[in-house]
């Protein structure tokens, strides 16, 4: 797979959502936690990471998500050095490490994927992906499941208004 094409109309940037989901579809447990991922992490292999992220210049991710990588996941070291960082969020606080993303979500990404560069990492959180698919601007989905039934919590997907067909690669 290339990590960008070029079309009639330039450079045309794919949109790719690399997550992680529990087997029942929960990115995050009852209490929005990510902890439950921990297990997993310590007893792989990078699964494709290094990989996946020489594909893209940018990482997107909702508000929620850019709190746990900087207060939790990730405290003191920011782990998308180099990668342009952009948050969709309604909170108005700082972001250090990255760039909000003002008005529009859908439209923000149709005008980033009509730019130069390479693909666009959609990291999280539900809102987003949620937001994303129901636009169809999700161009490929790397979902890892992980083998673990957490029971409740925060699911991936919800309902779309219509059926979205996807071809397993």
């Amino acid at each position: 797979m290339s990590a960008s094409l070029f079309g009639k109309e330039g450079y045309m940037r794919k949109a790719a959502a690399y997550l992680a989901v529990s087997l029942d579809g929960f990115i995050a447990d009852k209490d929005g936690s990510v902890g439950w991922l921990d297990d997993f992490a310590d007893a792989q292999e990078d699964g494709g990471y290094e990989a996946f992220v020489q594909t893209v210049d940018t990482v997107v991710m909702g508000g929620r998500t850019y709190r746990q990588v900087t207060q939790e996941l990730s405290p003191g070291v920011w782990p998308y050095e180099g990668l342009d960082c952009r948050v969709w969020t309604h909170d108005s606080g700082p972001l250090p490490h990255a760039q909000r993303i003002e008005g529009n979500l859908a439209a923000w990404l149709h005008a980033e994927k009509q730019k130069p560069g390479r693909d666009i990492w959609l990291c999280g959180g539900a809102a987003l992906a949620q937001a994303l698919a129901a636009a169809g601007l999700i161009d490929r989905y790397e979902i890892t499941v992980i083998p673990t039934l957490l029971g409740g919590g925060v699911p991936l997907f919800g309902a779309l208004e219509q059926e979205q067909k996807l071809r397993l690669l």
